[in-house]
């Protein structure tokens, strides 16, 4: 039997596993059970009595409902079909930008640091609630910029309609931006500098160096942080389809079956939209 090499290749897998080690002993030991069990309750007509859960057997019909009945939610998932296509994309360019901009060697680059990292502390679901109560995530009186008028009348509604909601949106995306921001500054801060010194060297401007070095070599991190952003976009505690899963746990018209079966769709859907994206990043990474 041959002996077992521990070469730098398994010394990296081994340290990956590692790290992740405590997340999938979690998800085993926690999470497993229970996602199991809401799917058995997905095809169940669940009734909560004083004596316990008492279920009744119903096969597809939840999931029926949801497509075939229920006048929101298809709607509601259509349209965070829509805004995550926009709002995704936004948020990793913004975050790349942002880090580049704060690695150079520029005076308190620790306090920007902080103040685009600062959201991710407070955006807690109660906060973020007050705020948009109060109407500060958006620019005051967009619609009444000639901008937005220009567009109205220059476009069609169903490419208006998006161009009109990134702007109306532009503060609340952003905020979702911290993560990603510090996620890309790890990845520059390890670019060797002499690779920029050479590409200068050989003509190569700042614009045909980002495309051709630091986007390549970043690419690996593009692919976490549009991961990383669906997943934290879709799990957001004012996310709406999250709102009508709770709110539909205690309906008397749908109850626990229902609301479990639309989270189980929402959840296959997310896991096919990250499959895709990953797909598209790492064919074109490849």
């Amino acid at each position: 039997m041959a002996s077992f090499r521990l070469t730098n290749k398994r010394r990296k897998a081994l340290v990956g596993m590692a790290f992740i080690a405590p997340w999938i002993i979690g998800f085993f030991l926690f999470a497993l059970r229970p996602m199991i069990y809401a799917l058995y309750l997905s095809f169940q007509k669940v009734k909560v009595t004083p004596l316990g859960i008492k279920t009744d057997y119903v096969g597809w019909d939840n999931y029926k409902y949801a497509f075939d009945t229920d006048p929101h939610f298809v709607e509601m998932l259509l349209r965070y079909l829509r805004d995550m296509a926009m709002n995704v994309p936004i948020i990793v360019t913004f975050s790349l930008i942002i880090a580049m901009l704060i690695n150079q060697k520029i005076q308190f680059r620790g306090t920007f640091r902080t103040i685009f990292f600062l959201p991710v502390i407070i955006t807690s679901g109660p906060v973020i609630n007050e705020l948009l109560s109060q109407g500060v995530t958006t620019i005051p009186n967009i619609e009444s910029y000639a901008m937005f008028e220009l567009v109205k009348e220059s476009l069609t509604p169903a490419v208006a309609d998006p161009i009109m909601y990134l702007f109306k949106q532009i503060i609340m995306v952003l905020w979702f931006s911290g993560v990603q921001i510090l996620i890309f500054l790890a990845g520059l801060q390890k670019v060797d500098s002499s690779l920029y010194e050479a590409a200068r060297i050989d003509g190569a401007s700042p614009w045909e160096a980002f495309w051709k070095l630091t986007l390549p070599m970043l690419m690996p991190l593009v692919v976490v942080n549009f991961v990383y952003t669906i997943v934290y976009v879709s799990t957001f505690a004012l996310n709406e389809i999250i709102v009508m899963i709770s709110k539909s746990m205690f309906d008397t018209l749908t109850g626990f079956g229902y609301a479990t079966a639309i989270a189980w769709i929402y959840f296959v859907m997310i896991a096919i939209v990250l499959a895709i994206w990953t797909a598209v990043l790492n064919s074109r990474n490849s």
